[in-house]
């Protein structure tokens, strides 16, 4: 009897939370409301008390983050080509640039030692990744980001739950200075279904960016409203934001148990010839996804293959960005970011959600290594 297909990525919904949602839709109040309120209270919470405000999705918190931050046609954005491409496409869709900066082939996350070397007149901001949920050195970030006077929008779509020098992403770096964007969508380690979250610098009105989320309305006591500004419909429902607050107790669990399964994949993958291996950091990293570099010379497309026919889903995250034709439309080539290039061709995701079992993990070594030799 062959083993049941194992996913890449699944979430844990307990059945607290699907009870819970059952009551919501019972409510008849289903979009925003209540429980998106108490879902940003328990977010702030988790920020140290910043302000945040519920999204429909991270990417719509980039793109309203980068209108809050006054940027627009002219403007130029700095951010790696080695993530998912919404972090770029939402540069784009404000009018402005992306200016792409090589990774460290290391920490595959945006190389900062190249960052002020790309810093233009126009500049306004800087958006790093915390690629697989490796937070991005806080302290060189902002030291680079307050010596040019620029704004700072923390992709941590993968990374909440993670640190840099023990504190929380999100909460004590960047207050004055930095946006922090969360995606809580199905593959993330919380998960409202579909949606996210931006926490807010000090400097920034919460109303603007209230507006900005629901079509620029303005509401007045008397009834009456106003549009001063030219929103969006990014709002987050009450149905996504109960299963969040379902997530959210369980957060610091689901990354230890993603630790504990990334060191079994450390372990049992460490002598496999010409594997690349993610870096070992169990002190910060909420260690989103594990991902193994395919040796040189693999064929990826054949490596998937092989791993599905053994019942084991594998992902590709990502593929440099700037490879993609709407990006070389732009005048980006293949060269331009070895770095990350080399990375997107070889970089495979294999499957870590809290649910699974050691079992798992020695399931999928096993039959990494039994795939290899057939994929080169």
């Amino acid at each position: 009897m062959s083993q049941e297909f194992l996913p890449f990525t699944r979430p844990s919904i307990d059945e607290a939370t699907i009870a819970e949602l059952g009551n919501v839709l019972r409510s008849g109040w289903i979009t925003s409301g209540p429980k998106v309120q108490a879902f940003e209270s328990a977010l702030s919470e988790h920020c140290g008390g910043r302000p945040v405000r519920a999204f429909n999705s991270g990417t719509a918190t980039l793109e309203v983050a980068l209108r809050l931050a006054g940027v627009g046609a002219g403007d130029t954005v700095i951010t790696t080509p080695l993530t998912w491409v919404a972090t770029a496409n939402v540069i784009l869709e404000v009018g402005a640039t992306p200016i792409l900066v090589d990774v460290d082939p290391h920490t595959r996350n945006i190389d900062l030692s190249q960052v002020e070397a790309a810093i233009r007149p126009t500049t306004k901001a800087i958006i790093p990744v915390d690629l697989a949920g490796l937070p991005v050195d806080r302290d060189r970030l902002y030291a680079i980001a307050d010596r040019h006077g620029l704004r700072v929008i923390e992709d941590a779509a993968q990374s909440l739950g993670a640190s840099w020098q023990g504190k929380p992403i999100g909460s004590a770096f960047g207050v004055g200075r930095g946006f922090v964007s969360f995606s809580f969508h199905a593959n993330k380690n919380l998960t409202t279904s579909e949606g996210g979250a931006l926490v807010l610098p000090a400097d920034i009105d919460t109303g603007l960016c209230e507006r900005l989320r629901l079509q620029g309305v303005r509401r007045f006591p008397d009834g009456g409203m106003d549009v001063d500004v030219l929103g969006g419909k990014f709002n987050l429902t009450d149905i996504a934001a109960t299963i969040g607050l379902g997530q959210l107790p369980h957060l610091a669990t689901f990354t230890a148990r993603r630790r504990e399964l990334a060191g079994a994949y450390l372990a049992a993958l460490r002598d496999v010839p010409g594997l690349g291996l993610p870096p070992a950091d169990f002190s910060q990293s909420n260690w989103h996804m594990f991902q193994p570099l395919l040796p040189p010379g693999t064929d990826r497309g054949r490596f998937i293959a092989g791993m599905k026919a053994q019942g084991i889903g594998v992902g590709v995250h990502y593929p440099a960005l700037h490879l993609f034709s709407l990006y070389r439309a732009l005048g980006f080539k293949e060269g331009d970011f070895p770095c990350a290039e080399d990375i997107g061709r070889r970089t495979v995701t294999l499957p870590l959600f809290p649910a699974m079992r050691d079992g798992d993990v020695a399931r999928v070594c096993t039959a990494l290594t039994v795939t290899l030799p057939e994929s080169t």
